[in-house]
């Protein structure tokens, strides 16, 4: 099988399989598969990392896993996962209702396979209960603090231990918390360690008032000056910080884009074939996410979905000096809308666990506890850390 040519002639075009699990959805099931570029396991090697990639329509996280010559597709089931926060010891998830924190128990590797393979294993640790607020893009703060994107509500948050969440900051023109999604606010990207800038779809103080201009109506703040720095922005998505630059994903033209963050100023980087939503960098690569976007989406009536009838779904990888398109992974079923692709660096093939007897007897326990732990007879292996 086959995938679209890379624009990097050092990139085969050929594809190699993945498994290919089945997924129920609306009383139909669909096969979640997905092919890529010859050159992709290599790529993340070299780059020294993974991805997992949240798709709420098929509500799964999928974690891409390089694995010899192909890449391990690994799906695990959440209730409409959309963004997230990781590293090498943390994962935050934002789900339907909760916040799922992970810990990364590299222990608990061995417990896993014979031989060990996995190299780092995120456990759940704790939910915080958010209510549905439709929690969009998330990250930690150099305190180590959660900020999170609340779209319902329309502002930037943060959590307490008695709040459903507690509202940080919100857009000058939004003049009150409601559950009413006025702006359809969904980016968030830090800087120095601090929350700095954010998207949304629309310049509205009305309920759903951002979908009366979804082409065009789109705007990028620098909450540091509580101020709107480009607008005419195309549906955008996934602000970043990175190589000192700023980043957006245009989705509405499939672009990734740099912006002068003084002047507002929009160089475009790269074009891929779809919806571009969920973006993470490593090294000189962008990691894009792709999405189909059905005719059923209520994101339909923009530029790619006029310019593009096959619609594609998948991770796009791209040189950011070169803006070429280096390598890819295209889902073939089950997989038709991505929300974030999230880079695990210096992770080439971890497990998330939550739920199974692996959570049910491993523990993870406090340094000056672990000196004192002793047993009567010797243990099977369990995943202390």
């Amino acid at each position: 099988m086959s995938t679209a040519p890379s624009a990097d002639p050092a990139t085969a075009a050929a594809a190699s399989p993945t498994a290919e699990i089945p997924v129920q959805e609306a009383s139909v099931v669909e096969v979640l598969g997905s092919v890529h570029t010859t050159n992709f396991p290599d790529l993340l090697r070299q780059l020294g990392g993974c991805l997992v990639v949240s798709t709420y329509q098929a509500g799964k996280l999928v974690i891409l896993r390089p694995d010899g010559a192909t890449i391990n597709t690994h799906f695990r089931t959440f209730n409409r996962p959309m963004g997230m926060a990781a590293d090498g010891e943390r994962l935050a998830l934002g789900a339907a209702i909760e916040i799922a924190e992970f810990r990364n128990m590299p222990a608990v590797a061995k417990r896993l396979q014979d031989p060990p393979r996995h190299d780092a294993v995120y456990l759940a640790r704790r939910s915080h209960i958010t209510g549905a607020i439709d929690i969009h893009e998330m990250a930690w703060d150099k305190h180590g603090d959660l900020w999170f994107v609340n779209t319902l509500f329309s502002c930037l948050c943060t959590l307490d231990t008695k709040s459903s969440f507690v509202p940080r900051w919100r857009p000058r023109f939004v003049t009150h918390y409601a559950p009413e999604d006025r702006c359809h606010l969904n980016g968030l990207a830090m800087r120095d360690g601090r929350p700095r800038y954010l998207t949304a779809l629309g310049e509205s103080n009305k309920p759903q008032g951002w979908r009366e201009n979804k082409r065009a109506g789109g705007v990028l703040f620098d909450m540091a000056t509580d101020s709107v720095i480009a607008r005419g922005l195309s549906m955008p998505h996934s602000p970043r910080w990175y190589d000192n630059r700023l980043w957006v994903l245009e989705s509405g033209r499939g672009a990734l884009a740099t912006i002068d963050p003084k002047t507002g100023a929009k160089t475009d980087v790269a074009r891929v074939p779809g919806f571009a939503r969920g973006l993470d960098f490593m090294g000189p690569v962008a990691f894009i996410g792709l999405s189909q976007l059905r005719e059923s989406n209520a994101f339909t009536d923009i530029e790619i979905t006029e310019d593009n009838s096959e619609r594609q779904s998948g991770v796009w990888a791209v040189h950011i000096g070169t803006g070429n398109t280096i390598g890819l992974l295209k889902f073939t079923g089950g997989v038709q809308e991505i929300f974030a692709v999230q880079a695990l660096k210096g992770v080439l093939f971890p497990e998330i666990i939550h739920d199974g007897e692996h959570l049910g007897n491993s523990y993870a326990l406090p340094e000056e506890a672990l000196r004192e732990v002793g047993f009567t007879r010797p243990p099977e292996p369990i995943g202390y850390a």
